[in-house]
């Protein structure tokens, strides 16, 4: 780990990008960043010294290459990144089948937004409505001789969705309650009332279907008009909730955690923020059946052959900016490792040494330029930074760099 004294022009001609600079910089060499935490792909310009590699100066003094100086800093935090493909899409998808048989007389355009209360589709004239909860209607429900005679999760996010919806103002209504009492059938009097429907106070199976959102309509395989058997998918349809999904390589799966920030590059260059929402658990190979434990809608993007991913759900900070796209090709940039208080220099600083080392040239003011030795860390792609140490390294120092 020693310096190597080489003899210099003056700092001024150095500044000078048409003038040769202090050192032979025959060709530049594409060399991949092989530490654990880099992205794969991630590639780093280096300079070669002249054809023995040695560092030294030809003897005529020359260089083929421009150069400029650049600083030595103290970062506060440097970063490695990778970049993955992905899917824009949906955050959840639906199957909506009905419990009964009947014949189909309304359904919604494709597209279509049906939010919490309105009608869904309509059976034999009936409205079937859409209310919000994850547990599915599976049996009729009416209010029994006593408030515990029917209760459970199906009745509390009916309660729920009943009082978020004002048909229980001035009822008492807990919207916590598991039971089917007064209030509710009061409650669902009025619902019905609103639906032109008598007020019975009673829901039959199949009345209504619980959703977790709203319902954002993608396909419809009911016929209006037509005869539909009991358990017949009527319509696909996904939330309204933006969402990105990629597929990781699964050995960065702990790379990766819900909460990190990520930059997604759109079709036409755009980037807009995400975070990381949920992390698969389950890896998969290409053509596997088997589920990563998300719960994304649509499948990721970025897959081949049969490298076994993992999926990783990203929340968009402006869902906005995707607009209609709908399954589209998309980049994402995930930040795999952070080191702070660094010391940085252009990637294009370093130049290649034999057996894989590394030395960058340092102008110390008018006096000769030296080759330190360094060891680098972290490689950060989009600043074009490199983390470095080296004997002698500090901040504030002028090292060597092509000219741009």
């Amino acid at each position: 780990m020693t310096t190597t004294q080489v003899p210099s022009p003056s700092a001024d001609a150095l500044t000078q990008p048409a003038r040769p600079g202090p050192v032979r910089r025959h060709r530049l060499i594409i060399a991949l960043a092989v530490a654990p935490l880099i992205a794969a792909g991630t590639a780093m310009a280096v300079w070669q010294h002249g054809s023995g590699g040695t560092g030294q100066r030809p003897a005529d003094g020359t260089s083929n290459h421009a150069t400029s100086l650049a600083t030595v800093t103290r970062v506060a935090a440097l970063s490695s990144r990778t970049q993955v493909n992905g899917r824009i899409g949906y955050a959840a998808s639906y199957t909506i089948v009905t419990p009964r048989a009947g014949i189909i007389t309304a359904l919604p355009q494709v597209s279509a937004v049906i939010s919490e209360g309105q009608v869904l589709y309509r059976r034999d004239g009936q409205p079937i409505v859409l209310l919000q909860g994850s547990t599915p209607m599976y049996r009729s429900m009416a209010q029994g001789t006593t408030g515990s005679e029917i209760a459970g999760s199906d009745v509390r996010q009916l309660n729920q969705a009943l009082v978020r919806l004002g048909y229980a103002n001035e009822l008492g209504l807990d919207p916590d309650s598991d039971q089917f009492g007064w209030a509710t059938k009061l409650a669902i009097e009025r619902l019905q009332d609103h639906l032109g429907l008598d007020q019975t106070g009673r829901l039959d199976l199949g009345q209504i279907v619980f959703l977790p959102t709203a319902a954002r309509i993608i396909a419809v395989s009911a016929t209006v008009g037509a005869p539909t058997p009991t358990s017949a998918v009527i319509m696909q349809a996904t939330s309204t909730e933006r969402q990105v999904t990629v597929a990781l390589d699964a050995a960065q799966q702990t790379q990766v955690n819900a909460g990190d920030k990520v930059t997604i590059t759109l079709p036409s260059g755009r980037t807009t923020p995400g975070v990381v929402a949920a992390v698969g658990t389950v890896a998969t190979s290409s053509g596997s059946s088997s589920s990563s434990g998300s719960s994304s809608a649509g499948s990721p993007g970025g897959s081949s052959g049969s490298a076994p991913t993992i999926a990783v759900d990203i929340t968009p900070g402006d869902p906005a900016a995707f607009g209609n796209l709908d399954q589209a090709p998309i980049q994402v940039t995930v930040v795999a490792a952070t080191v702070r208080d660094v010391l940085a220099v252009p990637v294009t600083a370093l130049l290649s040494q034999p057996g894989g080392q590394y030395v960058v040239e340092v102008a110390d003011g008018d006096g000769p330029h030296r080759l330190v030795t360094v060891q680098t860390g972290l490689f950060d792609d989009a600043d074009g930074l490199v983390q470095v140490t080296g004997p002698g390294l500090a901040a504030g120092q002028r090292v060597v760099v092509p000219a741009s």
